[in-house]
């Protein structure tokens, strides 16, 4: 399809994590045509957009009806325009225009009047005060800067790949990383004392009793799976013989987490059932 034929777009309200790519639509609705390369995608809670390489700015922020993207609607912290996603030919970058920094993961931040380059493929950026309430932003730029004749505009997004967890592992997995999903500057894994307690605070049956020890066994399961020699994407710095430095626990449950997040395996929808249990429990 030509990149002509691809407009800036409000994006539909069934396309609710970009995290996986571009997603596919439910049986009664229609697709989105194929965006061109160089395409930027961006999905906060309340809308999305998508627009094709062209001078353009994406705006986004609390003020709902002054920009493009709303975000953090109601919260004071967030600036009425927070940012924007602007166009360079077929690069993109994200400039802060509001007071509190943006967070990426890899511990980064992007403080006020800095502006940085959009990797292809997908950013998570997160806005708030990780004590209080955390906003997510999620980009995702269709590949961009590939060499010419490497792919055609028409060519299916790549999706990462995306490890197998059990709804067990992914909800012990998720509460181990809370800190990373929430976008806490400098984040650590939970003790499993926490994970624990969040297990134990889900509702429905319980199919084994939640302490530190089960917790701590059901991600060294997936430590071991994910780097065993023979499977297919192994991820390395999972063994202590891959890891040097102490805590040796820390550094190997680290490099899980963050193995997990750049492979969407993780996403912060997966800490969504502790946050309901959490605000059922206080209710």
């Amino acid at each position: 399809m030509p990149e002509q034929a691809f407009f800036p777009r409000v994006l539909p309200p069934w396309v609710r994590s970009l995290a996986a790519g571009v997603p596919a639509p439910p049986d009664d609705a229609d697709p989105l045509p194929p965006p061109p390369l160089g395409t930027v995608l961006a999905l906060s809670a309340h809308l999305g957009w998508a627009v094709p390489p062209r001078p353009y700015e994406l705006t986004f922020g609390r003020a709902g009806d002054d920009v493009h993207i709303p975000l953090g609607v109601n919260d004071q912290r967030i600036s009425r325009c927070h940012g924007r996603l602007v166009c360079h030919g077929r690069e993109w970058t994200v400039r802060n225009e509001g007071k509190l920094p943006m967070l990426f993961p890899g511990d980064t931040m992007l403080l006020q009047g800095q502006e940085r380059l959009v990797e292809d493929a997908y950013t998570p950026i997160y806005i708030g005060d990780p004590r209080a309430e955390v906003h997510f932003l999620e980009v995702r730029v269709i590949g961009g800067r590939r060499p010419d004749g490497e792919a055609a505009p028409e060519d299916e997004t790549v999706i990462p790949v995306v490890h197998k967890l059990s709804r067990v592992e992914r909800l012990v997995v998720a509460s181990l990383a809370q800190r990373y999903l929430r976008g806490v500057a400098h984040p650590q894994p939970v003790s499993w004392k926490r994970v624990a307690e969040d297990m134990d605070r889900l509702p429905g049956p319980k199919d084994r009793e939640w302490n530190e020890r089960t917790t701590a066994r059901v991600v060294a399961a997936v430590r071991e799976r994910l780097s065993a020699p023979d499977y297919r994407h192994r991820v390395y710095g999972l063994r202590r013989s891959e890891v040097f430095g102490e805590p040796l626990g820390n550094a190997l449950n680290d490099n899980l987490i963050r193995a997990l997040l750049q492979s969407t395996t993780l996403t912060p929808a997966d800490i969504e059932p502790f946050d309901r249990a959490e605000a059922a429990g206080a209710a």
